[in-house]
């Protein structure tokens, strides 16, 4: 049973939740590590732990990093919006955040050996640590790319000048123009630091760890491009730059007639591709930190891939993993709206306690995502599929997915969430083009049972019963035990006079959910008064019982 089901529940998750050393933030230069002392304290940045008397000191994260941006200037003014940004980084916040963070610093430092205040306040500029203290220890400093890389330390990318294998100099245009627009598609997902510029590696024979090792990024895209007769042929290929390997490769052909066409083709292909992969890479590297060191951003990877297990017990490992990160950062937007995202698994898969209490802390998490991150297309669409799905707000959680594709439009689940959320509110046609797109963006997504039974859905809504049957038992081929393809495969099967398999379905949902009722498949899936009566007046006719 899910310990932390309802709103009371989580309440005792946040109070009684395992203390655990704060890591170091995303923005530290970790290659710098320094352990610098004053007065009872001292402060250990490449474990990121703030020592009192030898013994780790209970503090936030926030006043860790600004902590540790004062140290660094050894007695320099820092100004508000330096100490903001290195806290806050991409986020939006207000000056008062700061205050109530250097407030609760003083707190937690109390007074130097003479009875003043370690931070002093510069009127108008900013802040000033005034005795440092000395640097014990220095593992010296790092180069510009590793400092680069350290000071962005999710994941980071380049992607290389793409190799023109043709005779025609003029392919060389478009080839340069193609790494221009991919760029320009990868720097939509907020996760990744994309480098802007690598075209002083043009014509340059590089290796790929070598552009690693310079740039300081951890991944690599490169490609190129053949033209035969009036055809193209573009190859691009993800490489991790630190081991060398291949995550991801793929080829595009098309003709030259069409050209721009093709580019706009590949590039939607190569963006909606690339995130998923990255985002796998990213989980497999967190997998062998000790949980011990995690930060914000590495339990949310662990969220996500609980999530993606599908799973009872994977659901439960993201909530638990979503409400860590959230802990550590109150303001990560991202971790808010995928906690809310699980929530709608758990409600599709009938695995909710107390479906009441979690459907209003789905709602709460949906709200706070959209106020930390209203430009941020991964927090908008997984906050709208939660409130159009099982908070019985489709209007609003509609306009959110829709926000999101045009911040992100190669966001292969924000186009999946748009199917849903189009079939929810009676615009079956609109959805299935929106769920072609997210096929197109992840062809070889490894939950594609998810998008066959939004497609049965579809059908559904525009019934089309032999579709939505035909749909939604592929996606029970993916997938055997999701309830919603079986109860759509049971519906549909009946309705179109095909009870053999009404039956069969049936059958797979009372294996399921013994406790699965007519009366209550309105909880499951979200739709219009008119296609919940076909629905149900399927389902008893397919034999569930009222």
């Amino acid at each position: 049973m899910l310990s932390h089901a309802g709103p009371a529940s989580f309440c005792s998750l946040k109070g009684h939740a395992e203390k655990f050393r704060i890591p170091p933030n995303s923005l530290r230069l970790k290659l710098m590590a320094s352990r610098f002392e004053f007065g009872d304290f001292a402060f250990d940045s490449g474990r990121g732990v703030l020592l009192k008397h030898g013994a780790p000191v209970e503090i936030g994260q926030k006043c860790l990093i600004l902590l540790e941006t004062l140290l660094r200037a050894k007695g320099r003014t820092v100004s508000k919006s330096e100490l903001m940004d290195a806290a806050w980084q991409t986020l939006t916040v207000e000056e008062s955040n700061l205050s109530v963070q250097i407030a609760a610093l003083r707190k937690c430092l109390g007074k130097s050996g003479d009875g003043s205040e370690w931070i002093h306040t510069v009127q108008r500029v900013g802040y000033r640590f005034v005795d440092p203290g000395a640097v014990v220890s220095t593992e010296g400093e790092p180069d510009s790319a590793a400092a680069f890389r350290l000071l962005h330390s999710k994941p980071s990318i380049v992607v290389l000048p793409f190799i023109n294998m043709s005779s025609d100099p003029e392919q060389e245009y478009f080839a340069d123009g193609m790494v221009e627009e991919i760029t320009i598609a990868l720097s939509h997902i907020r996760w990744l630091f994309v480098i802007s510029s690598s075209f002083s590696y043009k014509g340059r024979a590089v290796s790929v760890r070598q552009v690693g090792q310079e740039l300081g990024v951890r991944y690599v895209l490169e490609g190129s491009i053949r033209k035969a007769g009036d055809r193209l042929r573009i190859t691009a290929q993800l490489v991790d730059a630190e081991l060398g390997t291949s995550l991801w490769a793929d080829r595009f052909e098309g003709g030259l007639l069409d050209i721009f066409d093709l580019q706009d083709r590949v590039t939607s292909r190569v963006a909606g591709a690339i995130a998923p992969r990255l985002e796998a890479a990213e989980i497999e590297r967190v997998k062998s930190k000790p949980t011990a060191n995690l930060d914000a951003y590495d339990h949310y990877l662990r969220g996500v891939a609980g999530l993606h297990k599908w799973t009872r017990e994977g659901n439960d490992e993201a909530l638990a993993q979503f409400y860590q990160a959230m802990k550590i950062d109150a303001n990560y937007a991202v971790a808010h709206g995928m906690a809310a995202r699980t929530y709608v698994q758990r409600n599709a898969s009938c695995w909710m306690t107390d479906r009441a209490g979690e459907v209003i802390e789905a709602e709460r998490l949906a709200r706070l995502a959209v106020v930390l991150g209203d430009d941020d297309a991964v927090a908008l669409c997984t906050a709208g599929f939660a409130l159009a799905d099982i908070c019985g707000e489709p209007i609003d959680g509609d306009a959110l997915i829709d926000r999101s594709i045009v911040i992100n439009p190669n966001l292969a689940w924000a186009w999946l969430y748009s199917g849903w959320a189009k079939a929810t509110l009676g615009e079956p046609e609109l959805a299935l083009e929106r769920l072609k797109r997210a096929r197109e963006l992840s062809p070889l997504d490894p939950q594609a049972f998810s998008f066959l039974v939004a497609v049965a859905f579809a059908h559904f809504v525009a019934e089309r019963y032999e579709d939505a049957l035909s749909s939604a038992e592929a996606s029970i081929r993916g997938k055997p035990d999701f309830i919603l393809p079986n109860l759509i495969a049971a519906s549909s099967a009946a309705l179109a006079g095909n009870f053999d398999s009404a039956r069969k379905a049936i059958a797979r949902v009372r294996t399921i959910a013994p406790a699965m009722r007519v009366s209550s498949v309105h909880q499951v899936q979200a739709m219009r008064a008119q296609d919940l009566e076909r629905w149900s007046d399927g389902l008893r006719k397919a034999g569930l019982p009222a």
